[in-house]
């Protein structure tokens, strides 16, 4: 991973006090929007534990010096502020969309209450103009294009929602460091007026899947380290537990598994068989000396696996459990 400390730029000095503080005070603030679209989208780690991810993951990485002093993070006290919006059923991919969004922010709220705070924005739609590129002339000029309508779907709020918190828990004094993960410039003004009127420093975690985004230059700028991904590995190994039990319980959204219709035919062997939801995913986590000890629940990720999984179920009331 590539990790830039920028101890040497202008204004550097502000940081006199450093060698005198012992652990910063470390807030995440995470651009939802960003971080769907260039680390999860389209994979499996949607179920994500953003505080697990964080403290165990990302921020032990982290290697910066100020003056000479090494960074020293307090990640006992680690917060996170999470940005997000809504998904719109008319605009939603799937038919489930929302209702596994509310389940992974309801989770998420109940597994880390008071390490993680979820500040929700909102989605727009509106009919509005755009010109049209030409198929047969692509590089004509937009002005010269012909103007058709479209759906405009914007998220609001919340790039706007981070940018504000930073600079008030900045200017309020709530904390020493501030970890912006996007790589939108809408931020940069935000990072630089608390680079400009405070003494917080600035980390900056590009969401993005192993260098699929180059950092944006004005954000690299004001930040004292910079991340420029997150690793397959470290998304992977956050998961949540699948259920986060509560007054109404959440669970991992079958369709965010890798192959939710493997899963769907393992369910219904299970109930044909008399066995309940819970023991059957039960079983399923646990690794199983009958196929080298892998996870059931991995081996139906693939077809050839997931059969031997679902043949073996199948021979249940036969003693095979």
């Amino acid at each position: 991973m590539t990790i830039w400390g920028t101890g040497e730029k202008a204004g550097a000095s502000r940081f006199f006090h450093f060698k005198r503080l012992l652990l910063l005070r470390t807030r995440v603030y995470i651009d939802g929007y960003n971080l769907y679209y260039g680390c999860l989208k389209g994979t499996n780690y949607k179920w994500l534990d953003l505080v697990k991810l964080f403290k165990e993951k990302i921020l032990p990485s982290i290697t910066a010096e100020v003056e000479g002093a090494q960074l020293q993070l307090d990640l006992e006290q680690l917060t996170i502020k999470y940005f997000t919006a809504e998904i719109l059923e008319k605009v939603a991919k799937d038919s489930d969309s929302r209702t596994s969004q509310s389940s992974y922010l309801g989770a998420l709220a109940k597994h880390s209450p008071d390490s993680l705070e979820i500040i929700r924005g909102n989605y727009s739609l509106i009919e509005a103009h755009a010109k049209h590129i030409d198929p047969l002339d692509p590089e004509k000029w937009p002005r010269d294009c012909q103007k058709v309508t479209i759906w405009k779907v914007e998220e609001k709020k919340s790039d706007v929602g981070l940018a504000l918190h930073a600079f008030k828990d900045a200017i309020l004094g709530e904390i020493d460091h501030a970890v912006i993960v996007t790589n939108d410039t809408d931020i940069q003004p935000a990072m630089e007026m608390i680079n400009s009127l405070t003494k917080v420093k600035i980390g900056l975690v590009i969401p993005t899947r192993d260098h699929q985004r180059t950092p944006n230059q004005e954000l690299k700028d004001q930040a004292l380290w910079v991340r420029t991904h997150i690793t397959e590995d470290e998304l992977k190994s956050s998961e949540l537990p699948r259920v986060i039990p509560a007054r109404r319980t959440y669970s991992k959204p079958l369709s965010w598994y890798p192959r939710p219709d493997l899963i769907e035919k393992a369910l219904e062997i299970s109930k044909e068989n008399g066995k309940k939801r819970s023991d059957v995913f039960k079983w399923l986590q646990q690794p199983n000396p009958y196929w080298e000890h892998k996870l059931p629940l991995d081996m139906l990720c693939n077809e050839a696996e997931g059969q031997k999984v679902l043949d073996f179920m199948a021979n249940w009331n036969n003693g095979n459990a």
